[in-house]
């Protein structure tokens, strides 16, 4: 099995005579000369590539929903906000090799007749953003993007648009929102970007890795990318190893291979020999895993029936130092800051989770505040907009699910059952 993004750690793989020369800008030509956009999106549906950035939404069948005939305008925006704590395989790729994104994103426009597309980046990844504008005018230079691309009478501008460091900004409805100069806040849908987007316009959002995949598809076919991994999650996944491991970094692996030997094989095992207490799959924004489920195969339908999601695929691995407690506090303070408030379940009810937490780290803590952190998670999830006030209950409620014992030290010793720890550290 041939892995996707082969050539990213090759040498000055950001600039384009190196990516021509290890086969990229092949996949173009072939989209515009020999594919029709419906018949791109026809590939895109066979290879089963599922969206990269967390909902795992099948890319072509999002692709399928812009309308065909229609007097607006359309666009697709990359989603390059990558801010999910623990992951940091997007800003890898924009780095080390912008033009696999690019190529990806300019077959994807023509896929859906978009001739303007916007790479909104997160402000703080300032290497990317360098790299990814220097390409730009790099691929303009050859004719991949501009008037009549490659001969084919397709054209397409494609922008770079760098965020304020919003963490909200990673959702799609309030990128939007901030592409067109407001303060970025989560729309209500219905209507679907695919139908009413930007400038209320038919839009197309997708993730940086999403994107990625698509000029391999489009040159070795759906089917290929199809037999790899598992039949509902196909291709292969980059995975972002953190915490408490010997070896973190981004691995790309077939979708369906075990945490066991991401954590152990690839990861090196846990720092100083020390036990393996829970990791975050998909990032704090999904449940806990614990000892129980390191041979959980790492795909869609597998950490699902396990009771949790691949999400974002940032594995932050947490050893038995780790205070639970306190990992719950830090997480769900950071949901609090990155709130944008549109939400009253989430804006108050973030505070109140962190307040209560505060409170049981202090030696303060009450025995009926461990039930009381679980009611006020069920007046937040649910009953927000966007996801992130289901994301925000996670580490709490997944905390207390796993190790309730921890809290309880907590309230009756008013100390910490463990060395406390961050899980980041």
């Amino acid at each position: 099995m041939k892995i996707v993004f082969k050539n990213i750690d090759k040498p000055e793989q950001h600039q384009i005579e190196n990516y021509i020369k290890s086969g990229g800008y092949k996949a173009l030509p072939q989209a515009l000369k020999n594919y029709t956009p419906d018949q791109v999106i026809d590939i895109v549906k066979k290879s089963g590539l599922r969206g990269r950035g967390g909902a795992g939404f099948p890319a072509g069948v999002k692709w399928g929903f812009v309308p065909k005939s229609t007097a607006k305008p359309k666009y697709l925006c990359v989603n390059a906000d990558e801010s999910e704590p623990g992951t940091f395989k997007d800003r890898e790729i924009m780095e080390k090799d912008p033009h696999l994104m690019i190529e990806g994103a300019i077959i994807s426009s023509y896929a859906i007749s978009a001739h303007t597309s916007f790479i909104y980046i997160r402000g703080e990844f300032t290497l990317a953003a360098r790299r990814i504008e220097q390409a730009l005018k790099e691929a303009y230079s050859k004719t991949f993007l501009g008037k009549n691309i490659l001969n084919s009478g397709y054209d397409l501008e494609m922008y770079l648009f760098r965020g304020a460091g919003a963490y909200i900004c990673g959702e799609e409805t309030a990128l939007l929102d901030s592409l067109e100069g407001k303060r970025g806040l989560a729309r209500v849908k219905p209507p679907f970007p695919a139908i009413e987007g930007l400038y209320r316009c038919p839009t197309v959002v997708n993730n940086v890795e999403t994107l990625s995949n698509v000029p391999d598809i489009i040159l070795k076919g759906g089917e290929w990318f199809a037999s790899i991994g598992t039949p509902k999650s196909t291709g292969t996944k980059i995975f972002s190893l953190s915490g408490h491991v010997n070896k973190p970094g981004n691995y790309e692996l077939t979708m369906g291979t075990p945490l066991r030997h991401l954590i152990y094989d690839l990861g090196g095992g846990i720092k100083g020999g020390r036990k393996f207490k829970a990791a975050f799959p998909g990032g704090p924004s999904v449940p806990l895993l614990i000892e129980k489920h390191l041979d959980t195969p790492l795909d869609f339908e597998s950490l699902q029936q396990a009771g949790s999601m691949l999400g974002s695929g940032a594995v932050i691995v947490m050893d038995e130092t780790t205070c639970m407690v306190e990992a719950a506090r830090i997480l769900v303070w950071f949901f609090r800051h990155e709130s944008c408030g549109k939400c009253t379940p989430c804006r108050e009810g973030t505070m109140w989770l962190h307040q209560v937490l505060d409170r049981i780290e202090d030696g303060q803590g009450r025995t009926e505040d461990i039930d009381l952190l679980l009611r006020i998670s069920d007046n937040i999830g649910g009953k927000t907009i966007c996801a992130l006030g289901d994301a925000a209950i996670v580490p709490v409620q997944s905390t207390i699910q796993y190790f309730r014992e921890e809290y309880e030290y907590h309230v009756k010793n008013k100390k910490c059952l463990t060395r406390t720890q961050a899980p980041f550290n």
